[in-house]
């Protein structure tokens, strides 16, 4: 009601022209105004400049307002109607889908029956009542097997056979050839074992090189090499050496030696070198290979 109120109310928007158009004139008749009442004239038709703009401000709010609430019923109900026109669409569609499913079971079943009567006119005749039809079962019967009864009552009449065949009543040279081969057999397997041990086996030997450390600088190499060369021991082959720098001015004695390893083994070896303690410090196994 409010808005309708002011939709229809009727103002007077330019009464300040009118008011100005009216004082020129009485000015023109009655001669100027003072310059007080001229000011207090103008400030009163500023403030009703203000009000007018405001009045007017005001209605085209409530105008604005109102075409929006006219407006919002007709877009929802608008709505409405586009969400029943798109279900009315999807029931039509829901119902042509349960008719062709209705129709697909009607004819599934009048199939069902054609079967149905197609199969009982076709049943095999009955069996007479003469012939027993039993179902295929396999016997429960053991197989039993036959006794070993029979067995060991042929067996020592067998034996007795043999007994009576081992019988030479006029003897035979079986016995004296089944000796000659034995003999035979045992001079081969002494012959044969003779030779075996006759062939030399294999002999186990190891490559090592050895790392001979002196005490200091001021040791004589060469004479310490000739003492470690000195060790002669049955399987032990001495082999190439050499003196590497280890620092400081000190050299050490890198030799070679092939052993065998039934007959010397390292510790015996590292025992002997280390005995000339004039010239040996230690004595390192720097590579151990079988050969």
């Amino acid at each position: 009601m409010a808005v309708d109120y002011f939709l229809h109310e009727k103002i007077w928007f330019e009464k300040y022209k009118y008011d100005d158009a009216e004082r020129r004139y009485y000015e023109q008749m009655n001669g100027p105004v003072s310059s007080s009442s001229h000011q207090q004239e103008n400030g009163a038709s500023t403030i009703l400049r203000d009000i007018a703009r405001a009045r007017e401000n005001i209605q085209k709010s409530l105008a604005g307002s109102a075409s929006t609430t006219s407006s919002g019923p007709a877009g929802d109900q608008n709505e409405l109607l586009s969400r029943i026109s798109h279900l009315e669409v999807e029931n039509q569609n829901l119902r042509s889908v349960v008719a062709d499913l209705q129709m697909a079971i009607f004819k599934l079943e009048s199939r069902l029956n054609a079967l149905e009567k197609s199969s009982t006119s076709h049943q095999p005749s009955p069996v007479p009542p003469t012939q027993k039809v039993e179902p295929f079962s396999v016997p429960s019967k053991k197989v039993e097997l036959p006794s070993a009864s029979p067995a060991k009552k042929v067996e020592p009449a067998a034996a007795e056979e043999d007994d009576d065949d081992d019988i030479d009543l006029f003897g035979s040279d079986d016995e004296e050839e089944d000796q000659e081969a034995a003999k035979v057999r045992e001079e081969r397997l002494r012959q044969y074992a003779e030779k075996k041990a006759k062939k030399p086996g294999l002999i186990a030997k190891s490559s090592i090189l050895l790392d001979v450390k002196p005490w200091d600088d001021e040791t004589d190499m060469a004479k310490m090499e000739e003492c470690v060369r000195s060790i002669h021991m049955d399987g032990l082959v001495w082999g190439a050496s050499k003196l590497v720098p280890v620092g400081y001015g000190i050299k050490k004695l890198q030799i070679q030696c092939v052993v065998e390893d039934d007959k010397v083994g390292t510790d015996i070896l590292e025992e002997e070198i280390t005995k000339f303690e004039d010239y040996v410090q230690s004595v390192d196994i720097a590579a151990f290979n079988k050969i």
